[in-house]
């Protein structure tokens, strides 16, 4: 039986690095991206029969059970969740960030984790085994001047997993995976120039592709990394 995942925000970056990777390796792959045209050209681009992709706010609970219930009835439950969407404030000591974009980076980061495993983990309980990956960052570990909303978001995702392992059933298990740091769009807001002295998001899936592969039940609570 193939394998499969579902990575949310799998329309560019770090995503839509995996999503190829997986797709590649013939594993089926589902996931979503929260703008119609992105969806439409990552869809064009892999066998519909290994894949489903769709449109999906991860901040909107109604919208992502729908979009659950989709993936299960037609590509069955993922042997692994990778929650991957994400938003970063632009720079800004805390007292200058807007209400708005707070809240903003708090319902995708934190609230929008919470809703994909509000309806996938039951599903993965069920069937008795599967991994979730709740993507989090250096910056979940450590601090840094200016990112003060992201840094928090992710700080809770560590806490979130580590408590959720404590809920689980054997055989299914939940991590926090720090990625490392790759020149995406999102580190190009925060570094500058400076962030094409890192690795594309191509090349750190090569590296995270075999590591996620190689995860099993006992990665369940621990604080993982991409090796670099």
């Amino acid at each position: 039986m193939k394998k499969h995942i579902c990575i949310t925000g799998c329309t560019k970056g770090l995503g839509r690095a995996l999503a190829t990777w997986f797709l590649e390796k013939k594993w089926v792959v589902s996931g979503f991206g929260r703008t119609e045209q992105a969806v439409e050209d990552l869809q064009k681009s892999f066998p519909e029969e290994r894949s489903f992709f769709r449109v999906v706010d991860v901040a909107d609970d109604e919208s992502v059970a729908t979009f659950s219930k989709g993936v299960v009835d037609a590509l069955g439950c993922p042997d692994v969740l990778l929650n991957n969407a994400a938003l970063i404030n632009a720079n800004a000591p805390l007292w200058e960030v807007r209400v708005e974009e707070f809240s903003r980076v708090v319902d995708v980061n934190i609230k929008g984790v919470a809703n994909c495993i509000r309806h996938f983990a039951p599903v993965m309980i069920k069937r008795g085994n599967g991994i979730m990956l709740n993507l989090s960052s250096g910056w979940g570990r450590s601090t840094s001047p200016d990112v003060a909303p992201y840094c928090a978001t992710k700080w809770a995702i560590e806490g979130l997993s580590q408590a959720m392992s404590q809920e689980l059933p054997r055989g299914v298990s939940v991590a926090a995976l720090n990625p490392g740091i790759i020149n995406t769009e999102m580190l190009q807001g925060c570094f500058g120039s400076g962030a094409s002295a890192y690795p594309t998001a191509e090349e750190w899936a090569e590296r995270a592709g075999p590591y996620i592969v190689g995860l099993d039940p006992q990665c369940n609570g621990r604080p993982l990394t991409v090796p670099s």
